[in-house]
C-alpha cells in the first residue's frame, strides 16, 4: 500500500465532515489510517493557523487546540520537515506554482513516496504531468 499525504485542505475537510471529500477519498484515507500510512506535513498546522488568523477558516475552538487534537487522531502521523524535504521544495521538477507551503507539501509527498489526497487543480495538473502520485480529494 501507498502511503497518503493530506493537502491542508483535505485534512480540514476530513476533520469537518466536509462533503467536499469524495466518498473515494474517504475510504482511502480510512485504509491508509489503519494501516498507519497516513500523514499531514508539517506545514499544515501552520496553514491552518494562518487561514484562521485572516478569518477564512472559522473553528469551534482555539486554533492551537484544534491542530493538538487533530494530530493525536489515531492513524495519522505528522511528517517532519527535514533538510531534505526543504531543500528538495526548491528543486522540484516541471511547472508547479510558487506557493512555498504547496512546494513543500509536494515535495514531502515526493520524500515519502506518498500519494497527495488535493482538490488543488494547480497540484492536480502537476501530478497528471507525472511529477507526483495523487488522489483527487472530491473524488
Amino acid at each position: 500500500m501507498t502511503p497518503l499525504l493530506l493537502d491542508t485542505h483535505a485534512f480540514v475537510w476530513l476533520l469537518s465532515g466536509n462533503e467536499r471529500l469524495g466518498k473515494r477519498s474517504r475510504k482511502a484515507i480510512q485504509t491508509a489510517a489503519e494501516a498507519g500510512m497516513l500523514h499531514l506535513s508539517a506545514i499544515s498546522p501552520w496553514e491552518i493557523a494562518v487561514l484562521v488568523s485572516k478569518g477564512r477558516l472559522l473553528l469551534e475552538q482555539d486554533v492551537g487546540e484544534w491542530i493538538q487534537t487533530a494530530l493525536a487522531l489515531p492513524g495519522i502521523s505528522l511528517a517532519q520537515l527535514s533538510p531534505e524535504i526543504a531543500v528538495a521544495s526548491t528543486r522540484l521538477p516541471g511547472e508547479i506554482h510558487a506557493d512555498p507551503a504547496d512546494r513543500i507539501i509536494v515535495a514531502t509527498a515526493r520524500h515519502l513516496g506518498a500519494t497527495l489526497v488535493t482538490a488543488d487543480g494547480l497540484l492536480l495538473a502537476y501530478g497528471t504531468a507525472g511529477h507526483m502520485k495523487f488522489l483527487d480529494a472530491q473524488k
